[in-house]
């Protein structure tokens, strides 16, 4: 069994995808081609901002965002403890100093009970990560963002697709993020990622950035990245969007299938396990589908003698990681993230995984928790 199957939906779309590449083949502009720009019309149109800007991965739009926003030494940006390292790790690069708060304990995203209190004079932008394909509380977030004049940057790598009351991941702040990594929910054969924003400015900062803070060319009025998108993985994206609609259709409804059985396997003991809790106001695409447990190692040797691959986003929080000890952030200062970090662990999850394949999966879960 695999826990991400690719090569079944490369079959389902491969004449489509071939003939694209074979397009970028043949015009030979292999970097930032004719087919960034249809993505960038498509992507747009599909979560509902005025701009995109495709880039070269979903940790270079972190930073590009950051950059177009002028970040830098001596501010502040507050985002979660509890997910993949870029994110705290490109408001490290662009200078500022990374500000956590904890999670809520359902949804694993910023609790925005939490986040007033973590702000101060120093503080510029707010970074939520809207993890494992579920949107952070955008409305509430955006609110006190509103009363205190701070940027909103959604970390969407995980929920492209999902919503949030009717509206699309990516689409809900100033400016969105999101991944093209080839295990997202929507992913290309290599890295890429997107900014979105409805911001005329910022969309002009950002394209400049995205190509070494060029405004013309060999003519640079700030500094930037290399943050280009290959052509080639602009042709793999574009025939991905053309069964998107249909794959998310299938992780939503697999993943609720997923709880369903969870549900009816643990129903005389579920203390034993916790299953994912989505909000009445999302939809959830779920990126993984993540459950928690008590002996997560015991678990996991189980489930892979039965035969089960599972994975572990993410093991160890960010404000413990080595290169944030400077901050002074000791264990126990985040509970809930810590308690998660110790706790979750996914399951195989993808829009191909067939009925037969959940059950056995939930019996192994059940056999395997004992």
């Amino acid at each position: 069994m695999n826990f991400i199957d690719l090569k079944t939906q490369y079959r389902r779309i491969q004449p489509s995808v071939d003939a694209r590449i074979h397009k970028v083949l043949e015009h030979g502009q292999y970097i930032m081609g004719p087919e960034v720009t249809d993505l960038e019309i498509m992507l747009a149109d599909y979560v509902g901002a005025k701009h995109c800007i495709a880039a070269s991965s979903g940790t270079d739009t972190l930073l590009i965002a950051l950059m177009a926003l002028g970040i830098g030494p001596g501010d502040e940006v507050i985002t979660v403890p509890f997910t993949f390292f870029a994110t705290g790790e490109m408001i490290a690069l662009a200078g500022a100093t990374p500000v956590f708060v904890d999670i809520d304990p359902r949804s694993y995203n910023m609790d925005p009970i939490l986040l007033e209190a973590a702000i101060t004079p120093r503080t510029k932008a707010i970074m939520p990560v809207s993890l494992y394909g579920q949107c952070a509380d955008f409305n509430a977030i955006n609110a006190i963002a509103a009363k205190h004049k701070l940027a909103v940057i959604e970390d969407g790598a995980q929920s492209f697709g999902a919503t949030h009351w009717g509206r699309r991941s990516c689409g809900l702040s100033l400016i969105g993020s999101t991944s093209f990594f080839p295990s997202k929910p929507l992913g290309g054969y290599g890295d890429g990622g997107a900014c979105f924003t409805d911001d005329d400015g910022l969309a002009k900062l950002m394209r400049e950035i995205r190509v070494h803070g060029q405004d013309r060319r060999y003519h640079h009025p700030r500094l930037g990245v290399n943050g280009r998108l290959d052509s080639i993985q602009a042709a793999v994206l574009l025939a991905k969007m053309e069964i998107f609609d249909d794959e998310v259709a299938a992780r939503i409804r697999l993943g609720a299938r997923y709880s369903e059985l969870l549900a009816a396997a643990f129903a005389d003991r579920l203390a034993k396990i916790r299953i994912p809790f989505v909000e009445a106001f999302n939809t959830c695409v779920y990126a993984q589908y993540t459950i928690e447990v008590d002996d997560r190692d015991g678990f996991e040797a189980r489930m892979k003698a039965l035969g089960v691959p599972t994975a572990v986003h993410y093991p160890l929080p960010l404000h413990l990681q080595p290169v944030f000890a400077h901050l002074g952030l000791r264990e126990g200062r985040y509970p809930v993230s810590e308690s998660a970090a110790r706790r979750v662990v996914s399951l195989p999850m993808h829009p191909y995984l067939s009925e037969e394949q959940q059950v056995r999966v939930v019996a192994a879960v059940r056999e395997a928790v004992g």
